[in-house]
């Protein structure tokens, strides 16, 4: 099995996992064979990529650290509840009652605790790079993405479930500020203005000072929006925070939030490759992040997962076939097309070996 752009399929592909649409309910089953009508019918969806079963992937399995119509329903509730306070943004003083009725907050923790259920069950690295996605406001997303890594590297932690369930909300609403900033802004494709820029940075102080005013969630959560994008160093913004006095919660946050920003796609720039973005976090080491959560991090995800296809810098393509726990980018790998990109018998490499050394991947397919 393996993780393909939709426009790469063709008439007759099989599927090798069931798609599911955003409220978690199947759309095609798994071995359904498609058409070009099934395919037409998953791009109204805004479906771009799909699991498929083929000779070349034979043996490849994908285990799932928190299932696909979860996701999907977590993606559904997450949407809802943050679509019900952007609409209140010209109105800001009924946010705190929308939220006092429970609904929104109950929503995002009943739907949080259980991911983190399994989470906390599934012993195995977090395979959350190789979904199959249905794009949504990349607010929305992106704030999905980052409450399941710092759940993740919160359970890394060590941390009791009171505390792991925290930090989930409180990364799930790190970015509510953002709701209050024009689209326009956000989105814009080009160089930010200063004053651009500063109205971008106030996204922290607008969730928290929504945040605070909510009984129903505990102020640590409302810190998780304030603190998110300070640094130990005191090189972050909004208050200029160092060490100690920034939360726990926030040093564990960034981390996740830094990683999913830099491997995503956004308008004004295309993401990075996910060994790349673990650079960008090392290189923020002992200064911007605490070294101990990168090295967590980098130990609880999948940062290139089985069943990715991948290009390498000589030219081949293959599929991520199984994954390196000691070398977490450099995974193993199964070759499918030479230097040409002509088909080839399937043959494996291990890019951690030092037969292989200089050979690195370059381009990871159906990533979004």
């Amino acid at each position: 099995m393996r993780l393909v752009t939709l426009h790469r399929c063709q008439s007759g592909i099989i599927l090798g996992k069931s798609i599911y649409n955003e409220n978690g309910k199947v759309l095609l089953s798994k071995g359904t064979k498609l058409t070009d009508s099934l395919i037409e019918r998953l791009k109204k969806f805004n479906i771009f990529t799909v699991y498929i079963d083929d000779e070349a992937s034979e043996g490849i399995e994908i285990v799932d650290s928190i299932p696909e119509p979860l996701l999907m329903e977590a993606g559904d509730v997450i949407t809802q509840g943050l679509d019900s306070i952007a609409e209140l943004n010209s109105t800001t003083s009924n946010l705190q009652g929308m939220i006092i009725t429970g609904k929104t907050v109950q929503s995002f923790q009943d739907i949080f605790k259980n991911i983190i259920g399994f989470l906390t069950d599934n012993r195995t690295v977090l395979n959350l790079l190789a979904t199959t996605k249905i794009c949504k406001n990349h607010v929305y997303t992106h704030s999905l993405n980052v409450s399941i890594y710092a759940s993740q590297l919160a359970i890394a932690n060590g941390l009791p479930q009171k505390k792991i369930e925290e930090i989930g909300l409180g990364a799930l609403l790190h970015d509510l500020g953002k709701l209050f900033i024009p689209v326009e802004v956000l989105n814009k494709p080009g160089k930010l203005t200063k004053e651009e820029f500063e109205q971008v940075k106030s996204h922290c102080e607008l969730g928290f000072e929504n945040l605070r005013r909510v009984h129903e969630i505990p102020l640590t959560v409302a810190h998780c929006a304030l603190q998110h994008h300070e640094r130990i160093d005191g090189a972050g913004y909004p208050r200029g925070l160092k060490g100690t006095e920034i939360h726990e919660y926030a040093k564990i946050l960034s981390v996740a939030d830094v990683f999913d920003a830099v491997t995503s796609h956004r308008v004004y720039r295309p993401g990075m490759l996910p060994h790349k973005g673990i650079e960008i976090l090392y290189s923020g080491s002992g200064t911007q992040f605490e070294t101990n959560q990168i090295q967590l991090f980098k130990n609880c995800i999948a940062i290139y997962p089985q069943g990715l296809t991948v290009k390498l810098n000589d030219g081949r393509t293959g599929i991520v076939s199984k994954y390196n726990f000691h070398s977490v980018g450099r995974p193993e790998i199964r070759v499918i097309r030479d230097e040409e990109g002509q088909k080839v018998k399937p043959y494996e490499i291990d890019l951690s070996s030092k037969n292989h050394l200089t050979v690195e991947i370059v381009q990871a397919d159906a990533l979004l």
